[in-house]
């Protein structure tokens, strides 16, 4: 196992033989999580140019990230429940959420525009670390139901800092929840480093709290993609909660409001970019003759509609009417809403009248 954790390919696009996990993937799976992970960097990149050109309030770019992503919710069955915190764009693009729905959100035209249950999705969780909590409630309501499903919760390095993180491993730990808590650890919360953050590796964390963890190579799709499938059955077969910790680097800046450059120095960021996820995976489906120019050429323009897509979408999208602002605060009606609704309307009438 390397520094960076269990690893089936390296940075060089060639495999790496461990005693415990297999990379198994014929061609086709392996062409399948590179154009996985090439739309979901599309995808983010024009987030990021969109957010530039004032067109979203903010955007969360997910760069370096895509094969802890992709290869985590690979592994995941129909009817697994996903948990995501923010980032978490190839997992909702692999679960066939609208990449529309996603830039909604970061519009500011509502809190969210998918049904969870149509993709096995949450709602975004802007909140640090409370997803956790959600995340194991609804895992232990699952064991009640008597249901096979798992779940899945994402979370970042700096979420573990957080209390409902804690709360979450020790009530899944004590109920037996079957729940997989993946830690993308980018080894940045925000400006703050890990050695900052903890004295120990994340993983180890899950010992204190009685279930299993470990490290793997957050770059290596593989790698991710095996040690999910193997807790899930861990979590499945009622030995109760397991954690990941997806070791990557989080390549561009927090959110497009940060400057990495005030916190992280150029040659880091340089030793990263040669361990990119995209990188390895295409030199190993060179290597073994998988995929020709003509695959990665029409990844490219599948990648280039879906940017165009989302372009002339997010453009188009109407603003809110303000009086939304009522409809959702309860699943039912409410009379002190219906109220200040009313009250609100008149408000805006008196503009008008003038």
């Amino acid at each position: 196992m390397s520094d960076d954790g269990i690893r089936l390919l390296g940075p060089d696009g060639k495999r790496v033989a461990h005693p415990t996990y297999s990379g198994d993937a014929d061609p086709g799976e392996l062409r399948a999580l590179y154009r996985d992970m090439a739309l979901a960097r599309r995808l983010d990149t024009e987030g990021v140019t969109l957010q530039r050109q004032g067109e979203l309030a903010l955007w969360p770019s997910l760069l370096g990230q895509e094969a802890a992503q992709v290869g985590s919710v690979r592994a995941l069955r129909e009817g697994d429940r996903v948990f995501p915190s923010y980032r978490e764009h190839a997992v909702a693009l692999a679960r066939g959420v609208d990449p529309l729905a996603l830039f909604r959100l970061f519009r500011g035209v509502d809190h969210g525009a998918w049904d969870p249950d149509a993709h096995d999705v949450h709602l975004y969780t802007l909140v640090i670390g409370s997803q956790t909590l959600h995340a194991t409630g609804y895992a232990h309501g699952l064991t009640k139901d008597g249901s096979d499903a798992a779940v899945i919760a994402y979370f970042g390095d700096g979420a573990t800092s957080q209390g409902d993180v804690a709360e979450a491993f020790n009530f899944a730990a004590v109920y037996d929840a079957p729940i997989v808590f993946f830690c993308q650890n980018n080894q940045f919360a925000i400006s703050e480093p890990n050695e900052r953050q903890t004295r120990v590796p994340l993983h180890q964390r899950a010992q204190g709290f009685g279930f299993p963890g470990v490290r793997v190579d957050g770059n290596d799709v593989l790698a991710v993609r095996a040690v999910t499938r193997a807790a899930l059955e861990h979590v499945r077969s009622g030995a109760g909660p397991f954690l990941i910790e997806a070791y990557t680097y989080r390549m561009g800046a927090h959110t497009t409001s940060d400057d990495p450059t005030r916190y992280r120095d150029a040659a880091e960021v340089e030793r990263w970019r040669a361990k990119d996820p995209l990188l390895r995976l295409d030199r190993l489906l060179r290597a073994e003759h998988a995929a020709d120019d003509a695959f990665f050429a029409e990844v490219e323009a599948e990648g280039e509609a879906l940017a165009a897509r989302i372009r002339e979408g997010v453009r188009g999208m109407p603003a809110p009417r303000a009086e939304e602002l009522f409809d959702h605060v309860y699943a039912e009606e409410n009379s002190l809403v219906e109220r200040e609704r009313a009250e609100f309307a008149a408000y805006q009438a008196a503009f008008e009248e003038v």
